[in-house]
């Protein structure tokens, strides 16, 4: 039966058809990726190739030097306890507070306030020994900022008497308390003692 298509359209129309099945069909296939020269492929993708900078960590800011507390530096003390030539015994440690600051060029080293401590050298009650009484005292460290300093210094010299709790007032350079009676030296008195080798005390770190 004739359609009414004649030989040459319908040809045309059959082309039509093949061209258009072979269009759909290259467009589904994944575009290539070109090969680089040895033969591998490379990716489109751009990638950040600028390496990474670690972070180094700042160093601690430098110890300032120590300040050098002389010898020959008074140390002015008052006592946190009482000690004798009756009461205590040689060795016996015994604990003051610093009465007066130290300062170095102008720099403080030691602070008021500061803790201190020492041992009773020698002591002896009167009339064992021709009835005279001995009390020789020696500090042998201070602490800083929580930090000890081990120090050496003479004992301090009686150099007068005086009413109420702080009965005596005494001088670094002496080598002990001499009497012909007891030696009493009650809590809050105030002693100084000398120096006789020079301590380095340690600078806190600057912020």
């Amino acid at each position: 039966m004739d359609l009414g298509f004649s030989y040459a359209a319908r040809c045309a129309l059959c082309c039509a058809v093949v061209f258009t099945i072979a269009g759909c069909r290259k467009s589904d296939q994944p575009a290539t990726v070109p090969a680089s020269s040895d033969g591998s492929t490379t990716s489109s993708t751009p990638t950040d190739s600028t390496p990474a900078i670690a972070q180094l960590p700042q160093p601690p800011p430098a110890l300032p030097e120590p300040l050098v507390v002389p010898a020959e530096t008074i140390v002015s003390v008052t006592l946190d306890q009482a000690v004798g030539s009756k009461i205590s015994t040689p060795g016996q440690a015994f604990s003051a507070t610093l009465q007066d600051p130290i300062t170095v060029d102008g720099r403080l080293a030691i602070p008021k306030g500061a803790r201190a401590s020492g041992i009773v050298k020698d002591a002896k009650p009167a009339g064992r020994f021709k009835g005279a009484a001995t009390l020789e005292l020696r500090l042998t460290a201070v602490t800083v900022r929580n930090e000890d300093y081990n120090i050496r210094t003479t004992s301090p010299s009686q150099s007068g008497t005086g009413k109420g709790k702080r009965t005596a007032a005494m001088v670094g350079g002496g080598t002990g308390l001499t009497g012909n009676r007891d030696i009493m030296l009650p809590a809050e008195t105030a002693l100084s003692f000398k120096l006789v080798a020079p301590v380095e005390i340690r600078q806190a770190r600057a912020p």
